[in-house]
């Protein structure tokens, strides 16, 4: 993979996302809402899944993939241990876990429907990782390190989120403060790039997998949002990444010392 994809798959996802959400904004203002137009959701489709299909136009326009079976592959690559799944899972345990210690629930919704909500959760939201676990931040861990891959990750991942904000209808419309999703994108990112740095090939799914069960685990247990218990979740997170990606490079380091 090389700089110039990295760079194309940011400008052209933000940009469609720019175009499609932003014409939402300007409709919502004018009292044109989703609720009312169903046609709207063609628009509200095309952002959401901008990092996904341009994640497949762009590599296999620039010779990565030969075509949408060697992309789907790589995508769905699931040959990892069962301590990696783990791993994955462990966001969401450590997301609600946390949260709920420090501030509790606003509803307890019945468990059936985080199962339910699983496939819809894998399209809306889960996909996603396509984009920014299989091109931008792997990338960018490369060429610039963990930390500036984390950084530099979390504010597109941000920015390209910050459009839903502000159209009528839409979960982060209604329920959701700007500045403290900031802090939980930052949080993820942190976790999406320690599993996709101990993980290999099987990082792209397990980030799709761990992102799917955070969207889906929402509809049963319902969090109260406050900064405590934001800044908190943010403080595990980071904690946890950091001393897995540790342990990792040590075993990894001390296995190249035997081999030689």
């Amino acid at each position: 993979m090389n700089k110039k994809i990295t760079v194309q798959f940011t400008l052209f996802t933000l940009g469609i996302t720019l175009l499609t959400w932003g014409g939402m904004i300007i409709l919502g203002r004018m009292g044109i809402l989703m609720d009312d137009h169903l046609w709207l959701w063609i628009p509200f489709l095309a952002g959401g899944w901008s990092p996904t299909y341009m994640s497949y136009v762009l590599l296999k326009r620039h010779g990565e993939v030969s075509g949408p079976k060697e992309w789907f592959k790589n995508v769905f690559y699931v040959k990892a241990k069962l301590r990696y799944y783990l791993f994955a899972v462990l966001l969401v345990v450590l997301y609600y876990g946390t949260h709920m210690v420090v501030s509790g629930l606003s509803e307890m919704r019945p468990i059936w429907m985080m199962f339910v909500m699983i496939p819809v959760m894998l399209g809306g939201g889960g996909m996603e990782e396509a984009g920014w676990r299989y091109i931008l931040q792997p990338e960018l861990d490369r060429k610039y390190g963990f930390l500036i891959a984390v950084i530099v990750t979390a504010i597109i991942w941000f920015a390209w989120h910050v459009p839903l904000f502000f159209i009528p209808g839409t979960a982060q419309y209604l329920y959701l403060n700007l500045w403290m999703f900031a802090v939980r994108v930052l949080g993820y990112t942190f976790f999406f790039g320690a599993i996709t740095r101990i993980s290999g090939k099987a990082g792209i799914f397990l980030s799709v997998l761990a992102h799917t069960l955070l969207n889906s685990t929402a509809e049963t247990f319902r969090l109260n949002h406050t900064w405590a218990a934001t800044f908190v979740t943010f403080g595990v997170l980071v904690a946890v990444s950091f001393i897995t990606i540790l342990i990792y490079e040590r075993k990894k380091n001390k296995e190249l010392s035997m081999a030689t």
